[in-house]
């Protein structure tokens, strides 16, 4: 594997999950699998799970872990070509990425949508320069419109708690403070697109993500009858993807409460985390028996372990 940017990089998502299932349950089986190699984490942006979850799977399969953080530990990077460099960004990226791939074999990249521009946040120019001038295989560790180690993990989760064949899995926008990316729904939606589960999405008006994106999706704008008979609710919030990073809609009543959750068949409820008490999701529901975030966020180390180690394998 030369890359892992989103589901389209993997020929068999279902296999791969169940790679990462396998790990879970002997998790230093491949320890000897990346003696003597290096992983170079890169991040632009915070990280609490990704950065702790990938480090830790690195650590698992024998790897040495290097993490940077741009901006503060390193130049803020220029991406444009030919352009004149005089202002606050001292190295274009494709001296940075050419030289991190000098001192590692595998690098992670996490960055974030600037939600101005949606041509260029979707044409994910960060993730893709790496790719391009690095000369090493690069996973995404978030990009400006995929999460898929997050997406693998929800798939492994959903997977390990299924009651049946093909369960019914919604996904629900969620209000917040302030716009946020469509990075996460638009992975999950991707990688729940290659399975059998019954798929529906939630939002107000507004709130679609792109039509390639959310596929064969059922889209209901009725919140109380999409979750009914639901047995997965994934919350989130995101901006909107037609009127590119606004803030439509700051309904409370979209918030994810016990009521809700009453009109599902027992539904587990699962978020990608942070999260924030009493506004995406209510004390209850998150504290109650069908919640399942720290099992979905647990389930993070070896979703990043089953790709490093494909990655290695393929070295």
């Amino acid at each position: 594997m030369k890359q892992f940017t989103s589901v389209d990089d993997i020929s068999d998502p279902l296999g791969l999950v169940e790679e990462a299932l396998s790990l879970k349950k002997s998790p230093l089986a491949f320890n000897h699998l990346g003696k003597d190699l290096t992983l170079g984490l890169i991040f632009m942006n915070p990280s609490l799970r990704t950065r702790l979850s990938t480090q830790k799977a690195a650590q698992n399969l024998g790897m040495n872990v290097m993490v940077m953080n741009v901006g503060s530990d390193g130049w803020h990077l220029e991406t444009e070509d030919g352009v004149i460099m005089n202002s606050d960004k001292a190295e274009h990226v494709k001296e940075a990425a050419a030289v991190i791939g000098q001192y590692c074999n595998i690098i992670g990249l996490r960055s974030f949508p600037g939600l101005t521009d949606r041509e260029k946040d979707y044409k994910d120019v960060i993730i893709n320069s790496f790719v391009k001038y690095s000369g090493v295989p690069v996973i995404s560790l978030e990009s400006a419109i995929y999460h898929p180690l997050q997406s693998l993990a929800d798939l492994m989760t959903i997977e390990e708690l299924k009651a049946k064949a093909g369960p019914k899995v919604v996904l629900s926008w969620a209000p917040h403070i302030k716009a946020l990316p469509q990075s996460v729904p638009n992975s999950f939606a991707k990688w729940i697109n290659t399975t059998s589960y019954e798929f529906v999405i939630t939002h107000p008006e507004g709130y679609e993500l792109a039509e390639d994106i959310a596929g064969d999706a059922q889209i209901e704008y009725d919140q109380n009858k999409a979750f009914e008979g639901a047995d997965f609710i994934y919350t989130k919030n995101w901006s909107s993807y037609r009127e590119y990073g606004k803030i439509l809609s700051s309904d409370k009543s979209w918030m994810v409460d016990e009521l809700k959750m009453s009109l599902t068949n027992n539904g587990k409820f699962m978020n990608c985390l942070p999260v924030r008490r009493n506004l995406i999701v209510s004390d209850g529901v998150l504290d109650g028996q069908h919640s399942v975030v720290i099992q979905q966020a647990g389930n993070r180390e070896f979703s990043a372990q089953a790709v490093l180690k494909r990655m290695i394998e393929g070295l």
